[in-house]
């Protein structure tokens, strides 16, 4: 009990922690909701080159994940961790990065690489930031209940800077309007280069700079946030490098690590389950705006029905928490998730209502919040089954978080490349005031049936996972007896030592 009194992290503890979570959120989600259509509308970015930087982003940031995980391994340790150091020196070029993806270079060639160049920049830099984050849920305390605990106020604050995204990035840029071109007389001209080019030359050039400086006010305030959470992090956290390892580890190298990480069957288990399940909601969040916008027909609405799904993501997390722990995270997983297919049916089937669309919106959010907080409750589980039967072995834990992230980001990058493709094969008209039928049918597949199928797939591999509450306890038990027995022996050669001196 003395032992366990030791490794309680303070509430304060717990939030300074929690709060660096905020960062990757708050821009992740301003990105997932609003840089396609940005690119599209605002930018102009033509569907094809969009798909392109969407594509070619996120499989970067994907290939990058397990990258920084490599190093970290290969990270010395320093007076202020092995983790912390990575942390301080990525943010002040993440929130450059950040801040001139949302700036319109006045430049007439090249305006596509400009932002793949600064959208995959600040990939790899956020990256730096949120490995290391990550991996933190290990080094912060050994006690598998003050990890549980802290991830709670992990996913809570980083559910509410999904909240913050949405509504710094909805708020700022729904008070503008985004100017549009009426259907009528776009559709009815055959060529559409040229009706572009006549509607151009007829239509006010300057009337898209407010619409982009609201994107850039956007863009300062979250990066002035990124900063502030960074500092609260670093120095509210103590890293504790004796959370992690037994006292008789060996280190093993990083691919032999690899391939036992890769090897242990919980783990591949977990992450193809969650592979889909995170697939689903990113085509729901890349596609929701457009959806919003002129499927539904609620164009100077879609802002405020984003924020209502994160409000209800935020205020359900401590439900989801109490709901794990008295009925386990399996059967949280089971009802969570299938919970949200109903709503992604009647936000399809019904007719364009903005009472109904708001109530879906927020019983959606409920699903959501459980898809944010079961993968991190789960993967240190699946850390500690792999010591049991690794005993030897220490200092993956970056490799774990690092692959899930990567092996979700990746298939996210395709489909949300494959997406924007479909868009422009469907007929996607930039800054049309409505668009063709086509596109309409392709973006209810894209933010229903296509999600449903991926969430029923899903819950088909949790079947197979092996780690229930019953031998979570046994893990646990196992884990604190050889933590126990490895300290005691280390007591032990101490004490001879010392009497032979």
């Amino acid at each position: 009990r003395l032992q366990e009194s030791r490794e309680r992290l303070s509430v304060c503890s717990k939030l300074c922690y929690a709060v660096g979570g905020a960062p990757y959120q708050i821009t992740g989600c301003a990105l997932g909701f609003f840089l396609q259509i940005y690119l599209l509308d605002v930018a102009q970015v033509e569907p094809f080159y969009a798909s392109i930087i969407l594509f070619a982003g996120r499989v970067w940031d994907a290939i990058t994940d397990p990258m920084v995980g490599f190093f970290i391994s290969k990270t010395s340790w320093t007076r202020f961790g092995r983790l912390m150091p990575w942390i301080m020196f990525s943010t002040p070029f993440a929130v450059i990065s950040y801040f001139l993806i949302w700036f319109v270079p006045d430049i007439s060639t090249g305006q596509v690489m400009w932002y793949l160049v600064f959208y995959c920049a600040f990939q790899t830099l956020v990256t730096c930031f949120h490995v290391p984050y990550s991996a933190l849920t290990m080094f912060i305390s050994r006690e598998q209940s003050e990890r549980d605990s802290a991830t709670a106020y992990r996913m809570t604050v980083e559910v509410l800077g999904t909240v913050l995204g949405t509504a710094i990035q909805g708020q700022i840029v729904g008070k503008v309007d985004t100017p549009c071109i009426g259907s009528p007389f776009f559709f009815g001209l055959s060529n559409s280069s040229v009706a572009m080019e006549e509607l151009n030359m007829t239509h006010d050039t300057e009337s898209l700079t407010d619409t982009r400086n609201a994107y850039m006010i956007a863009a300062g305030v979250i990066v002035g946030l990124y900063i502030l959470c960074a500092i609260i992090l670093v120095l509210g956290v103590r890293e504790r490098r004796e959370s992690s390892e037994l006292q008789s580890d060996e280190p093993v190298s990083f691919f032999q690590g690899l391939k036992l990480v890769m090897n242990h069957g919980p783990y591949i288990k977990l992450i193809a389950g969650f592979l889909f399940t995170s697939l689903a909601f990113m085509l729901l969040e890349g596609n929701f705006a457009l959806f919003c916008t002129y499927t539904l027909g609620f164009r100077n609405e879609f802002q405020n029905i984003l924020l209502a799904i994160m409000l209800s993501a935020t205020l359900t997390i401590p439900f989801w928490q109490w709901f794990l722990t008295r009925f386990g995270k399996k059967t949280a997983v089971y009802v969570g998730i299938t919970s949200a297919i109903p709503f992604l049916i009647a936000v399809v089937v019904l007719d364009s209502n903005l009472f109904v669309t708001y109530m879906v919106a927020i019983a959606a959010g409920i699903s959501v919040a459980a898809a944010f907080l079961l993968p991190w409750s789960m993967l240190p589980d699946v850390v500690d089954d792999f010591k049991l039967q690794h005993p030897g072995s220490h200092g993956h834990e970056a490799i774990f978080f690092s692959f899930y992230v990567f092996f979700t980001k990746f298939t996210a990058g395709v489909s949300l490349g494959i997406s924007t493709l479909s868009l422009d094969f469907a007929g996607y008209q930039t800054r049309g005031c409505s668009q063709p039928g086509q596109v309409n049918l392709t973006l209810k597949l894209l933010v229903s049936a296509v999600p449903v199928g991926l969430i029923l797939l899903s819950l088909l591999l949790f079947k197979l996972y092996p780690i229930d509450e019953e031998k979570r306890r046994k893990n646990k038990k196992a884990l604190q007896d050889l933590r126990e027995e490895s300290n005691s022996s280390s007591e032990s050669d101490n004490t001879e030592m010392a009497s032979i001196v």
